[in-house]
């Protein structure tokens, strides 16, 4: 049975992630994992997210993936016994000295592969399992039908692939212009994202070979990676063997969270979902277009966005239920509401839901009504939603 792995950058996003059908999570400390300004957990932190994830019967596991510096190898064998003490499901690890420490002091954590450690071949597959690991994320640069061989030639360990989400422009991740340009390095967890930024490409030498793209007169965004959306392939991939479905997302929003995994939850449990259907339901959340990659065999212009580096969704979301009983829900409000709007509302069960919200707004359980309510304030619903449903307006 295929997995469907759900990204976790605070307990919010956790809960979110538990509530839309994850059937595992992966977390990072706030040390040694590579999405640094995610928020990421304190030790007593992943302590609760880990007893959280298991009183639901979901395995939690945890970024440690980091290319560490000689001095930071005892640090990580630390946090290693703390994590194997707090019940972590497994630990996602990128370095082989990492790795070989782990089997060399007997940590007693399942191992997985992360995705900068960058596989392309049963070979490598075959090299980590031998060397202890349980898993093993695929790079983003094969095709499905390499990840067809690949799975054909591999035996007694997982898979995994990333099949939603942002994509680096540099092969698996490995870029050094934010390095370069900030001083902040890719592969700590501090990329600063200078692929989104705008260009103009000049060859010194060649100055009348010009370099056809398109641009604007405010630039070209040369490196600017549509996000990838991978639905299309997962019942192959899931004929093919694939373990794991993994979401990108350690920093993105409970509305991009519980969106998306509510159409890949679907998808993993044979729900048949039309293009438009699956589209449209991306669309209502913050995106650079979709590509689907290397999947198809490689990648092409239309794989980029040459013209911007903005992100858009066509809806705005308006808040997450946090409560409810028989006859009402409380709606925690993360943008401005008006009295009268019309709203879709998504449920963790992947429901959507026209409605129209009252006028005047129910501020409180007092009684007190408002036209207008914002960001921070709770709203009492007349109807009655599940816990960590989401409230949006469409555009």
């Amino acid at each position: 049975m295929s997995k469907l792995l759900a990204p976790a950058g605070n307990m919010e996003k956790l809960k979110v992630a538990v509530a839309y059908g994850a059937d595992e999570v992966y977390l990072g400390l706030d040390r040694f994992s590579l999405r640094s300004y995610a928020g990421n957990f304190s030790m007593s932190e992943a302590a609760e997210a880990i007893q959280y994830l298991h009183i639901h019967n979901i395995p939690g596991y945890v970024a440690l993936n980091i290319y560490p510096f000689e001095h930071e190898y005892a640090d990580i064998l630390a946090t290693a016994r703390q994590l194997e003490d707090m019940g972590a499901d497994a630990v996602i690890v990128s370095d082989l000295g990492v790795i070989d420490l782990f089997r060399r002091e007997h940590v007693n954590l399942p191992i997985h592969i992360s995705t900068q450690a960058n596989t392309l071949s049963p070979q490598t597959v075959m090299a980590y399992k031998a060397l202890g690991a349980a898993r093993v994320n695929l790079a983003r640069e094969l095709s499905f039908a390499q990840i067809q061989s690949l799975q054909r030639s591999v035996s007694g360990i997982e898979t995994e692939v990333f099949v939603h989400g942002a994509v680096c422009f540099s092969y698996s991740g490995r870029c050094a212009i934010s390095d370069y340009t900030t001083g902040r390095r890719a592969n700590r967890g501090e990329c600063t994202h200078p692929c989104r930024w705008q260009y103009t490409l000049i060859e010194k030498e060649r100055p009348d070979q010009p370099f056809d793209a398109a641009e604007d007169e405010r630039g070209l965004y040369l490196f600017n990676s549509k996000d990838l959306a991978l639905y299309s392939y997962v019942s192959g991939l899931q004929q093919a063997g694939v373990t794991s479905f993994k979401i990108e997302g350690r920093m993105k929003s409970i509305h991009y969270l519980a969106s998306v995994l509510s159409l890949y939850r679907k998808i993993i449990d044979g729900v048949e979902v039309l293009e438009t259907e699956a589209l449209s339901q991306l669309s209502r959340v913050m995106n650079r277009g979709y590509s689907t990659g290397f999947m198809k065999g490689n990648v092409t212009p239309d794989d980029y966005r040459f013209h911007d580096n903005e992100t858009r969704g066509h809806s705005k979301f308006l808040g997450i239920v946090t409560w409810s009983d028989a006859a009402v829900c409380h709606m925690d409000v993360r943008n401005r509401v008006e009295a009268g709007a019309e709203v879709e509302i998504l449920t963790p069960t992947g429901e959507l839901i026209s409605q129209t919200l009252p006028g005047p707004l129910l501020a409180d359980t007092e009684g007190n009504v408002a036209p207008v309510l914002n960001h921070g304030k709770t709203m009492v619903l007349p109807f009655t939603l599940p816990e960590y449903t989401i409230v949006r307006k469409l555009d």
